[in-house]
């Protein structure tokens, strides 16, 4: 399990800050949403990837991020009033609020499967099914569930109930499960289909939709007895349907699949949607409906609402670029410019807070970015050996090409130290392999020389940290398989000298704080650092195996990475110890730069921007220590812990647990014991805080839940 590291701050007074990553773009964040209920035209909830909830109160025209408490992917979520909720999601977690989702609090499930579905009818009766023909029932709001028996080890994707008794459940290979009782009994009926039911929707006992797999959508007005196959006009996949009435119905599904029928599904008409995959549909009554979705190549959070039975959708998602943002460099403490797919690019002058986009004049994937001075910015990019220039801070942008005829070059990574002196690296395709470019600027840009490698291989990175000592790294074809190399130089790029060290992963980025120290990373995390200005290169611990594409330090001592899956690492010690951050996202992010120590931004996949103004601290405890008096086992654990004291501990000791955003989940007061064990089997998988309180002062401890 990769490890995550917390920074405390001990002082005499108790507190928290809870400032970490925010979201910039996509707004109100860029997750995936998977599920989506209203209970209201007004109020309703969506969850998604990463422990995602989202709650609006005004019909979506704002969205606010509530803490879940969790980092597991959300699945299904279920309201049967305006404060009581529930949701379930991936490896069985089971979320409760019953105050409009202020607080969240787990539940136990008592199982790892992955939940898909959750359905109540009311605060305390509630159903969720899930992988190997789950079905979960509670009676009294979750306290506990009770693992009913389904008859299938089918997997089970959507559950519709209309009242305590009355359920139906869909799932793979066309299953379908009612229920009469409560789910005492579940029944298997005939679906007539073979292919997968990813929805279900009845309005009441007897008429009811499911929808699936290459355009099927199913119909029953006996309750089940008999499911009738219904025209759909399309053969996309149909994840979600909702109805209001017998007659009121709409469905979403791949490539923007939009579905609606006013007749009970006698006839359905595609509506018009955009481009991208829409996960699940909320009706409250025949005209105010919302449509979550993303997850595809660019775009990875949709919001769609409609007043007008779907006739017209308004995008309640907004973006500055939905575009794959690759790198990002800042000029001084408010300028700054990142650029990706599609010639994008966006600029801010504001420290990262908003950002407007810039008109490239290219569909050239940029790959790279970096200031000259405060007007004068070059970015690289591919295909086509292409560079952009601007001196007027991006107003217009002009283009230069040094590909040759019959060559095709790709730029990966540019570098300045002054308005003249700058170094592009990327590569050449031979037929074999690709040969490593490398371009030298003395007149900032105007004018570009190649210079010799000596070395084949793509060059991915270059950092300068004076006119003429660089470094640059890449991969190289060894086979069958590709490994990492450094070069070095100390007279401008005249001449390139490879490091003998063997680089056994891909390198993807390098960056220099000043002479001597300098750090690149790449493939299966590997992390290299510098303190003799890349004479000798040691490999550093990373805890994880992501790709990780970009790396900054602010200083010798203060440094981050990004990566694959919405990896951030941070260092405080020049890489002695590199601690995982929550970055609320499984993103790509590719990019990164720092202000100072504490104000940074991270791009990537979807347009994403994060910005953090406290180093990207998840949270900082302040507190008494009481110089590790206690410790934790099982660490990880699973069910129940032990917390011990060297030495009889007389009087009160107050045992917190909370979650990554410092909520309090758990408070428990023990008196005299010097073993203390307390139950955690209601925690999901995460990271938690455990608080350990006496007359002494206070302790703090992490805990993983595996």
């Amino acid at each position: 399990m990769i490890k995550l590291s917390f920074l405390f701050f001990f002082t005499l007074i108790s507190g928290f800050s809870f400032a970490q990553w925010t979201w910039i773009n996509p707004l109100p964040q860029g997750n995936p949403l998977y599920n989506v209920k209203f209970i209201s035209t007004t109020s309703g909830w969506a969850v998604g990837q990463c422990g995602t909830i989202l709650k609006t109160t005004n019909g979506g025209a704002d969205w606010a991020l509530q803490s879940s408490g969790t980092t597991n992917v959300l699945l299904g979520v279920s309201f049967s009033d305006a404060n009581t909720g529930t949701a379930v999601g991936i490896y069985g977690p089971i979320l409760r609020t019953t105050n409009g989702g202020t607080t969240w609090a787990p539940q136990s499930s008592g199982t790892t499967q992955h939940l898909y579905g959750v359905s109540f009818t009311d605060t305390n009766n509630g159903t969720a099914v899930g992988d190997g023909g789950t079905i979960l029932r509670t009676t009294n709001g979750g306290t506990t569930w009770t693992l009913q028996s389904s008859g299938t080890l089918n997997l089970l994707l959507s559950i519709s109930f209309i009242d305590a008794n009355y359920g139906t459940v869909v799932g793979d290979g066309g299953t379908i499960l009612r229920t009469t009782n409560g789910g005492t009994t579940w029944t298997a009926q005939s679906s007539g289909t073979s292919n997968t039911l990813f929805g279900v929707s009845f309005t009441n006992s007897n008429i009811g939709t499911a929808v699936g797999r290459e355009g099927t959508i199913l119909r029953t007005t006996n309750g089940g007895t008999t499911w009738s196959l219904q025209p759909s006009g399309t053969t996309n996949q149909i994840y979600s349907v909702s109805f209001t009435d017998t007659n009121y119905g709409t469905a979403v599904g791949d490539i923007g699949t939009i579905l609606r029928t006013t007749n009970g599904g006698t006839t359905w008409t595609l509506l018009p949607g955009p481009d991208h995959w829409l996960m699940s549909v909320s009706f409250t009554d025949a005209n105010n409906g919302t449509v979550v979705g993303g997850g595809d190549f660019n775009v990875t959070s949709i919001i769609l609402r409609t007043i007008d039975g779907g006739t017209t959708w308004t995008e309640q998602s907004s973006a500055i670029t939905g575009r794959w943002l690759t790198k990002v460099s800042f000029a001084d403490a408010n300028c700054g410019i990142a650029v990706g797919l599609m010639g994008a690019i966006i600029r801010t002058t504001n420290g990262g807070k908003t950002w407007t986009s810039q008109s490239s004049g290219t569909t050239a994937w940029l790959e790279d970015v970096v200031f000259i001075d405060a007007n004068t910015w070059i970015a690289v990019g591919n295909p086509g050996g292409m560079i952009l220039r601007t001196t007027n801070d991006g107003t217009t942008w002009t283009s230069q090409s040094i590909q040759p005829i019959g060559k095709v070059y790709a730029l990966y990574g540019v570098s300045f130290t002054d308005p003249n002196n700058g170094t592009i690296v990327g590569g050449v395709w031979n037929g074999i392999d690709y040969d490593a470019l490398i371009f030298r600027t003395t007149d900032g840009g105007t004018t570009w020389q190649k210079q010799f490698s000596g070395t084949t291989g793509d060059l991915h990175g270059v950092s300068f940290y004076d006119a003429n000592n660089g470094t640059a790294v890449g991969e190289y074809l060894n086979g069958s398989y590709y490994e990492g190399f450094i070069l070095r130089t100390t007279n401008g790029g005249n001449t390139w000298t490879i490091n003998s060290t063997a680089i056994t992963n891909g390198l993807t980025c390098v960056n220099f704080s000043d002479a001597n120290n300098g750090a690149t990373v790449g493939c299966e995390g590997i992390i290299l650092r510098t303190t003799d200005g890349g004479e000798t290169w040691i490999e550093q611990l990373s805890g994880t195996t992501e790709v990780l594409y970009d790396v900054y330090f602010s200083d010798a001592n203060i440094g981050t990475i990004v990566g694959f899956q919405g990896t951030i690492l941070r260092t405080i010690n020049g890489g002695t110890t590199w601690s995982l951050q929550s970055s609320g996202t499984k993103n790509s992010l590719d990019g990164v730069c720092f202000t100072d120590a504490i104000h940074g931004i991270v791009v990537g996949q979807g347009g994403t921007i994060l910005r953090t103004s406290n180093g990207g601290s998840t949270f900082i405890e302040e507190s008494k220590s009481l110089e590790s008096t206690f410790s934790i086992y099982p660490n990880p654990a699973t069910d129940k812990i032990t917390i011990s004291k060297n030495g009889k501990s007389a009087g009160e000791t107050i045992v917190s647990i909370l979650n990554i955003n410092g909520e309090l989940l758990t408070q428990e007061t023990f008196r005299n014991q010097d073993m203390i064990e307390k139950d955690v089997s209601m925690l999901v998988k995460g990271i938690y805080l455990v608080k350990i309180q006496t007359k002494e002062g206070i302790e703090s401890k992490k805990l993983v839940i595996q």
